[in-house]
């Protein structure tokens, strides 16, 4: 048996009016619909919830007083349900502002987003662009809840979510298409280099094999790196997370020294976001931990 939880408010309604008529118009519907309601609800039951006195009017009957003090408390329980929903609702409501680059845009918040949403629905979530050391800047001053970015996190706390390496660039016909490796020492003079927070990460490298970091022509973003090794100006030297994400016909070569870095969340506190950044940060890391573009061999980027 279902008990039909409409039929029940519509029975405490007319116990607490004893009367068809007032219950009705408390409840904006017809007389009809509430006699029936009522009916249906002593058929399900297979009991009698009211007499008709001629000289004291609609009464109830001792069974059905016995049964309005428990619909009384499952409607208590209902509300109960409603406040607990309701309270999570509110604390996963509002909004999430997140900080990201483009390839994290690309490549792995569309799935985040899409099984965020599918499970919390109020919450409205704001995507902000930038470079790795602009989101860093606004984790600082809290213009977003969190930041995605390239290593090195500090001085944020942070969750590791990908792995990532520089790769060169060259067009089709350039003279090192057919080399296995581009050694980043022997053509320094040709390297073009993209500000995007990798330049940490090339320097640290450069350091460490006491090679000179020479800027001899740097740009903004990925698609202007790509352009200007389309038009034979150069080296380019680009993640291979970030390449993944763009539109380009160059011949994809590893370098040496090998550059890594990592990509990660990053916030000043995981403790102290909001409960629906923690769960936005939680099925991100879910989502895609496990995806590690270092998995990628040569054969699969040598063209």
């Amino acid at each position: 048996m279902v008990m039909n939880m409409n039929n029940l408010k519509i029975f405490m309604k007319v116990a607490e009016k004893l009367n068809i008529t007032e219950a009705s118009k408390d409840l904006f519907i017809s007389q009809p619909a509430v006699s029936k309601a009522v009916k249906n609800l002593e058929k399900s039951l297979n009991i009698k919830l009211f007499i008709r006195d001629k000289q004291k009017g609609l009464m109830l009957t001792e069974v059905g007083k016995e049964i309005l003090i428990l619909a009384r408390q499952m409607k208590v329980i209902e509300n109960k349900i409603y406040q607990v929903a309701d309270r999570e609702n509110k604390l996963l409501s509002g909004k999430i502002k997140v900080g990201s680059f483009p390839a994290v845009s690309t490549n792995i918040l569309p799935n985040t987003i899409a099984l965020f949403r599918s499970k919390y629905p109020l919450v409205t979530i704001e995507l902000v662009e930038g470079t790795s050391n602009q989101i860093k800047e606004w984790v600082e001053d809290r213009t977003v809840d969190m930041g995605i970015v390239a290593s090195p996190f500090d001085p944020y706390e942070f969750e590791i979510i990908n792995n990532d390496y520089m790769v060169a660039i060259i067009p089709e016909n350039h003279r090192l298409s057919q080399e296995n490796k581009i050694d980043l020492e022997k053509y320094q003079n040709e390297i073009i280099f993209c500000k995007g927070g990798h330049e940490i990460a090339i320097s640290r490298i450069f350091q460490k094999n006491n090679i000179e970091f020479k800027e001899n022509l740097t740009v903004q973003n990925a698609q202007t790196l790509i352009n200007m090794v389309k038009n034979n100006l150069g080296i380019g030297i680009i993640s291979k997370f970030t390449l993944s994400s763009m539109s380009h016909n160059l011949i994809i070569k590893n370098i040496n020294p090998r550059i890594t870095r990592d990509i990660g969340i990053i916030t000043h506190s995981f403790n102290e976001v909001t409960p629906a950044t923690k769960e936005f940060i939680t099925i991100m890391i879910q989502s895609h931990k496990s995806e590690s573009f270092m998995d990628q061999e040569v054969s699969e980027i040598d063209i």
